[in-house]
């Protein structure tokens, strides 16, 4: 194969145009917001903190997730072209599993860093260091590299006989398996059921990690304590419920209820929305990050 043929929006020249618009409007949207928010963490210096370092490397995750599909899709749309070149594909599902699941660890490690930051605050300054950031960061950049290098190779690997059109507006690892022609793809079907396996660990100990978050902040004797716990604590559990749901729903979705028109619509919501909306998320209640984005 020297090119796949990803599914197209429309197929009039008008709603191709809406199309391109309204993904261009989010791609500015999203580039705006998280820009705007790494700009004030760098340039502001009351947000050198380990929390807002976190942030930083979230909002770069969602802007490597929206520039590894969308702008190709709006330039197949402005162009009324389907196609992608097989390395072109091979570039996007490597990128697209890198950030996918460097996103997963580092949601994990800022629940990590808000539990040791209200039950443990006496040791924060220790477990929390800069050296201890930094290598908590770079475990989370490895472990998506690995990860997507993992599925990269395995998935390339294997022959495909089925045509090359997939049944989506990016190249996704299900879509290009339903293209296979062999057993092989067994071996891509187990490694997806071990990073799903791996991202429910990584859920549980979100989870395990905010029932213990909660009952320290409702121990609290200071209304105003228990108030800036939360907004904190508030955002990333909404970040983390945004991304786990709509990716529930793209992965674990009965095959009887898949169809192309459906299967498009659950990818946006888990490919496109929540790097959209993350920074409004973690902007509403943060009163230190809207004074720094104003400034």
């Amino acid at each position: 194969l020297n090119e796949f043929l990803l599914l197209a929006f429309a197929d009039t020249r008008e709603l191709q145009l809406l199309h391109f618009s309204l993904f261009l409007g989010i791609y500015l949207a999203a580039l705006l917001g998280n820009g705007l928010i790494i700009t004030a963490i760098v340039c502001d210096h009351r947000l050198h903190t380990p929390m807002y370092f976190f942030l930083l490397n979230l909002s770069l995750l969602d802007l490597g997730t929206l520039s590894a599909t969308v702008p190709k899709s709006m330039a197949n749309s402005l162009w009324d072209t389907r196609a992608i070149s097989y390395s072109g594909c091979a570039v996007q599902v490597f990128l697209f599993a890198f950030l996918l699941g460097g996103e997963y660890s580092l949601l994990t490690v800022m629940a990590y860093d808000r539990y040791v930051a209200i039950c443990k605050p006496l040791h924060y300054g220790t477990l929390m260091g800069h050296s201890a950031c930094v290598r908590m960061a770079a475990a989370v950049w490895a472990s998506g590299f690995l990860h997507a290098l993992l599925h990269t190779a395995n998935i390339f690997s294997i022959p495909l006989c089925q045509g090359n059109t997939v049944d989506q507006f990016f190249c996704e690892i299900p879509q290009i398996l339903k293209l296979s022609c062999s057993d092989s793809y067994l071996r891509e079907i187990g490694l997806l059921v071990v990073s799903v396996c791996l991202s429910f660990v990584c859920f549980i100990f979100i989870v395990l990690s905010y029932v213990q978050i909660f009952t320290a902040v409702l121990r609290m004797p200071s209304e105003q304590g228990r108030n800036k716990a939360f907004s904190t604590c508030l955002p990333h559990l909404a970040v983390v419920s945004l991304f786990v749901s709509t990716d529930l729903s793209a992965y674990l979705k009965p095959p009887s209820l898949s169809s192309p028109a459906l299967d498009v619509v659950v990818a946006v919501l888990y490919s496109v929305v929540p790097p959209t909306l993350n920074p409004v998320i973690y902007s509403m209640r943060n009163k230190e990050l809207k004074d720094a984005v104003r400034k």
